[in-house]
């Protein structure tokens, strides 16, 4: 019977259960893990979460995402970050840490998080270490996808999308066969408004400014790993495998 709106199980379709139930032994053996990944965009954390969470079986909480369903869940938390955002005022970093507290006691986190856009200041870092230390743990591991500011120009501004299909081009890694122009429809490319340099220029600025003094927090703490995040995504992967498995 499903009981104050839990699943019921007797709905479950039994090849759906048996998997979560071989995936939950799986990852029984898992060390636990929590990490932060840090760096600008267009660096490759996007591509290296995935394969790190399925690996390592760790819940990959993005700040923005867990605020969003906050309010919509209207948790107290969630209530209090809506209340903020009609004001046009940003969600205080207590609040953020909060959801963080209440995201990390799902049985989904059982094994470890990872932790994507937060923190972005060093504030922000010491309030979350606080609240680990409340709860007996702290941050095992933060990556740095370290890059050059001109390699990730090259990478973004050459970044172009199919909109109704999502399908992505580089005019130099993975161009369309004709410039401008989805290889399968024949409709035309568009560039993100992100993917413009003056956008990357304001972002890399704000990164520099605010989020690396993160990493220098961080490596005064022996925590940090640094990435060589211009290289393939297969020798980053490898790279990360190498630092979680010492």
């Amino acid at each position: 019977m499903a009981t104050n709106g839990a699943v019921n199980l007797e709905d479950v379709p039994s090849l759906d259960l048996m998997n979560e139930v071989l995936r939950r032994l799986k990852c029984a053996s898992k060390p636990n893990k929590r990490l932060i990944l840090i760096g600008p965009p267009g660096s490759g954390k996007g591509t290296q979460s995935p394969l790190i969470k399925d690996e390592y079986c760790l819940c990959h909480l993005a700040t923005g995402d867990m605020l969003r369903a906050a309010v919509a869940a209207k948790t107290p938390l969630g209530i209090k970050a809506k209340e903020a955002m009609e004001k046009g005022e940003l969600v205080s970093d207590d609040l953020v840490v909060g959801i963080i507290d209440e995201a990390i006691k799902k049985t989904s986190c059982q094994k470890g998080f990872i932790l994507d856009g937060f923190p972005r200041t060093v504030v922000q870092a010491q309030k979350l270490d606080e609240m680990l230390e409340k709860q007996g743990v702290k941050i095992d591991k933060v990556l740095n996808f370290a890059i050059d500011d001109a390699i990730l120009e090259e990478r973004i501004t050459g970044r172009w999308i199919h909109p109704s299909s999502g399908r992505t081009y580089h005019t130099k890694y993975a161009p369309p066969k004709v410039p401008g122009i989805d290889d399968v429809s024949g409709e035309p490319l568009i560039q993100r408004k992100d993917d413009t340099a003056a956008v990357l220029k304001s972002r890399l600025e704000a990164f520099h400014r605010q989020t690396e003094p993160v990493i220098d927090y961080y490596s005064k703490k022996g925590s940090v790993a640094n990435l060589h995040a211009e290289k393939p995504p297969k020798e980053v992967t490898d790279e990360v495998q190498k630092v979680l498995s010492s």
